[in-house]
């Protein structure tokens, strides 16, 4: 099999549509279809199922896809180390984060990193925790920004601090003159809570349960920003982390610490185990881990 009928095969699983992998490929859907035929050819089974003009990812095609990913991967991996062989400081760092650490974790490190990388530019996306992730495992990001912790034999992990959590509502709420609440109390809150698929909103119902909880959820919201708006209409409180809400300054908004007990989260950095880390990375990595401030 060929690089570019490797390449061919990566986009119809990706997009899951001939069509549109040969459109992204800038290619005829014929040419595509015939490439595919000739990649299950050489494997001698079938790598999609074809129903109608729907397909899906046969286990033949699904482990071949796994080790696409895996030829893609040594090739960058190659080019990096011989770039770096040759002095070469161009090119792009690509950086997962999470949303609600974008703004207080990577501008100093940013900073200081231009310092070195002039010519190197920084590629930032702020993703949730799920989607750094698979990116990161895809080879589509460097480095993630994640919350911990994370198991996965592919992925190096380390700890950068520990983040902690507050209640936010408006200043109008019976509740903004405290000085602090505990967890239990948020029972009959009513909640602005994030959706189900964000590790945030993963953590506090597991913790809910923990403690026997049932909170009062009037609304799921998929943004932080929109969950802030919602804060500060008045419809309902919101936990979220510390350093997020105190960036804001909103004054229609109070912070109100939780105890009983104190809540925080793990944030860390990420990048897959067998990964050539050129010096620039090793450099941005460092920048991180200084620009970190202790949460608790």
């Amino acid at each position: 099999m060929e690089l570019r009928q490797l390449e061919y095969f990566v986009a119809v699983c990706e997009e899951l549509h001939f069509t549109r992998a040969a459109e992204k490929l800038r290619i005829s859907q014929p040419s595509l279809s015939q490439q595919i035929r000739l990649i299950e050819h050489e494997a001698g089974m079938p790598l999609f199922d074809r129903i109608g003009k729907k397909i899906s990812i046969t286990e033949a095609g699904s482990i071949l896809l796994k080790h696409c990913y895996n030829v893609f991967h040594e090739l960058e991996q190659a080019q990096a180390a011989l770039n770096e062989l040759q002095g070469l400081k161009r090119g792009t760092l690509k950086i997962g984060a999470l949303h609600s650490v974008m703004n207080q974790l990577l501008p100093s490190a940013i900073k200081n990193f231009h310092a070195h990388y002039p010519q190197i530019e920084l590629a930032l996306s702020g993703l949730r925790h799920g989607e750094i992730i698979e990116k990161l495992l895809h080879n589509e990001l460097d480095i993630g920004i994640v919350y911990l912790p994370v198991e996965h034999e592919e992925l190096h992990v380390a700890h950068l601090y520990d983040e902690a959590l507050a209640l936010a509502v408006h200043k109008d709420n019976e509740l903004a003159g405290l000085s602090e609440i505990k967890l239990a109390s948020l029972q009959d809150v009513p909640m602005v809570m994030l959706q189900n698929p964000y590790r945030l909103r993963q953590f506090l119902d597991g913790l809910f349960r923990e403690h026997r909880i049932c909170p009062k959820t009037v609304m799921e919201l998929n943004a932080l920003d929109a969950m802030i708006s919602m804060v500060d209409a008045g419809a309902g409180a919101a936990i979220l982390p510390l350093s997020y809400l105190q960036r804001l300054k909103q004054p229609a908004i109070r912070i109100i610490p939780i105890a009983d007990p104190v809540l925080s989260v793990q944030i860390g950095i990420a990048y897959r185990r067998n990964k050539y880390l050129c010096a620039a990375s090793k450099v941005f990595i460092e920048h991180i881990s200084a620009s970190v401030t202790p949460q608790l």
